[in-house]
């Protein structure tokens, strides 16, 4: 019988004379699981609530409503200028909590490792993680671990779901868009995208770009305090901006027109794309949020932000119209309006 090579019976064993490095004995639940969970994974990850001696977590939750949601994350490289797949699987999930209203609480962390990762990347992934859950203001409370062969996947794989509680009122959504809203973006857009592009393909951009990895709940906490409540708030990731936006065109039945004029972009993030043919608009952010706020509330939004460092370059983008033949327009930079494309697909795979 034919059986592929990857199937081969394998020593799960560490050999002798083998550097520090992740095995398949480590997946199997026996000592090495133990001791990977106790001696690296726990110590870690302690101060942020992490308990790994039952098989589910408790939520101390009294009359309060709770969102909950799940990401993966499988980006490469696993380091890059700003951030790191540990941080992003904060993050991502964390900011994924904030924009639907809700108050980041507690996340849940499972790690797929690949058989020969060295032990010490896992370590600087694991530090990263936990700094990222404290600046986020999460608790992660229960987790899991698997090991699986060389080429099943690449290094680390990484899960996390998220539950925060539900701010008072929560955004009504894309669908109740009125025309006379205004867009607002938190700040320059376009950042992790080419940050990751550059760290994977080594241009030698120079100054190599940073990503915007970082939580948003600082920025969604402060409008809510301010009294401002937008009607639609989105974590710009996959398909950046223009993604966020022919969603919202279409589950409120109106047409966003956005002004690129006004759109912040770093210029060393401009200089990229123009060299690599890319828009702006079309490529990932970590910790950039887009809004729709009713236009009187525009003003105290962008000078609310314009005191907090992170989102200093806050900025109103476009706004809602009626109806018409266009979901989403842009007004170029010598005026021309014109549709701007949905994406159809990654200009650049595995950023997240």
């Amino acid at each position: 019988m034919n059986r592929s090579a990857a199937w081969e019976p394998v020593c799960p064993v560490v050999r002798p004379g083998g550097g520090a490095v992740v095995t398949l004995a480590h997946g199997e639940g026996g000592l090495l699981s133990r001791r990977l969970i106790q001696e690296r994974i726990v110590p870690a990850l302690e101060s942020i609530n992490l308990d790994c001696t039952a098989d589910a977590a408790l939520l101390p939750v009294s009359d309060c409503r709770l969102a909950m949601t799940t990401d993966s994350f499988v980006v490469t490289p696993l380091f890059f200028p700003g951030g790191d797949i540990g941080s992003l699987a904060v993050y991502g999930t964390a900011n994924d909590l904030a924009v639907a209203g809700a108050r980041p609480r507690w996340l849940s962390l499972s790690l797929i490792l690949e058989e020969g990762l060295e032990l010490a990347v896992l370590d600087r992934v694991l530090a990263s993680i936990a700094t990222a859950a404290r600046a986020a203001g999460v608790s992660i409370l229960t987790g899991d671990t698997k090991v699986v062969p060389r080429g099943a996947v690449d290094q680390i794989f990484i899960n996390t779901s998220g539950v925060g509680e539900i701010l008072d009122p929560a955004p009504t959504g894309p669908a109740t868009l009125q025309v006379g809203d205004v867009l607002l973006v938190s700040g320059p857009i376009a950042q992790h995208g080419i940050a990751v592009l550059e760290a994977r393909e080594e241009f030698g951009f120079d100054p190599a770009p940073s990503s915007d990895c970082a939580p948003l709940w600082p920025c969604v906490a402060a409008l809510y305090q301010a009294g401002i409540r937008p009607r639609a708030m989105r974590d710009a990731t996959r398909g950046g901006v223009a993604a966020v936006l022919h969603e919202w065109g279409a589950a409120s039945n109106r047409s966003l027109v956005i002004d690129e004029s006004a759109v912040p972009v770093l210029p060393a993030i401009r200089a990229a794309c123009e060299l690599l043919g890319l828009d702006p608009l079309h490529i990932a952010n970590e910790g950039t949020l887009v809004a729709a706020l009713p236009a009187e509330q525009v003003e105290p939004a962008l000078s609310l932000l314009s005191r907090l460092p992170a989102y200093a370059r806050a900025a109103a983008i476009g706004r809602v119209e009626s109806a018409s033949d266009t979901s989403v327009a842009v007004r170029r930079a010598l005026g021309r309006l014109q549709p701007l494309d949905e994406p159809l697909g990654a200009p650049l795979p595995r950023i997240c």
